[in-house]
């Protein structure tokens, strides 16, 4: 299965689409350079008890290994690191992936990025919300978007939520996911990248799925239970100050757009 795995979540080499609505269309092309979303999960894990404190997640003492994902706008996974502790932040765990040479991170090409939400440093290759502004879905179910940081991050939310339905989707299909059997933990680990694996199977080779076809067009609300190109990240100054021009510009794009 892990041979499969392998050859099943493969990174992307092309930004194009094949099931991609005319909506997300429309929301693509203020967003040119993006490539896919970027995320981090929490899975339900059962863990000895001397090993629970790393792996307990907020709420009722649950524990959960996080999961690093990469999403396609098809809702193809592209990338998938599972078994890190429950308690680990998710910017953590992308740093500690993205450095380690033995994970295959897929990093962006220079002039691409993946949509990120604002639990990750806006730097190159990594596109951020406006923190401190509106930026989920349900927070503008009330009231439109005014300022151009919660235009900007609506319409980035729209995009991004593409990793939130392919993560419903698999939950949905996969309820070990939230009920993990007492396996080994190296076994739980190949159990949740197995999972995203079928996933893509199905995905890729456009198998009719109701599961597919429900979530393809909806919006849901963040489900986070708790919670070719460069070689490395730019976690300095520079990055910071490349992506923060970036966004700056799309937003002000869209508030100009909208104000005509």
């Amino acid at each position: 299965m892990m041979s499969f795995a392998r050859e099943i979540i493969v990174p992307t080499s092309s930004d194009e689409t094949t099931n991609i609505s005319e909506r997300h269309q429309r929301l693509k092309a203020i967003f040119p350079g993006a490539i896919g979303a970027l995320d981090g999960t929490l899975v339900h894990a059962v863990v000895p008890t001397n090993q629970q404190n790393c792996y307990r997640g907020r709420g009722k003492g649950v524990c959960y290994q996080n999961v690093l994902e990469i999403c396609d706008f098809d809702m193809i996974f592209t990338f998938v690191w599972a078994g890190w502790e429950g308690i680990a932040h998710d910017s953590r765990v992308l740093k500690e992936v993205a450095s380690n040479p033995t994970s295959g991170f897929p990093f962006p090409p220079p002039d691409k990025y993946y949509l990120c939400d604002a639990a990750y440093t806006n730097t190159r290759g990594f596109l951020t919300p406006y923190r401190n502004t509106r930026y989920w879905l349900a927070d503008f179910r009330r009231r439109r978007p005014i300022s151009k940081e919660e235009r900007f991050n609506h319409a980035h939310a729209q995009l991004r939520n593409v990793i939130e339905r392919a993560y419903g989707v698999l939950k949905a299909r996969f309820p070990i996911l939230k009920q993990m059997a007492p396996y080994p933990f190296p076994v739980q680990r190949d159990v949740v990248i197995a999972c995203f694996a079928v996933h893509n199977f199905i995905r890729k080779y456009n198998i009719q799925d109701e599961l597919f076809m429900g979530f393809e067009e909806m919006s849901m609300v963040t489900h986070n239970v708790q919670g070719g190109g460069s070689e490395s990240i730019e976690w300095g100054l520079e990055g910071t100050e490349y992506m923060t021009t970036l966004r700056n510009q799309i937003a002000n794009q869209l508030f100009s757009t909208a104000s005509n």
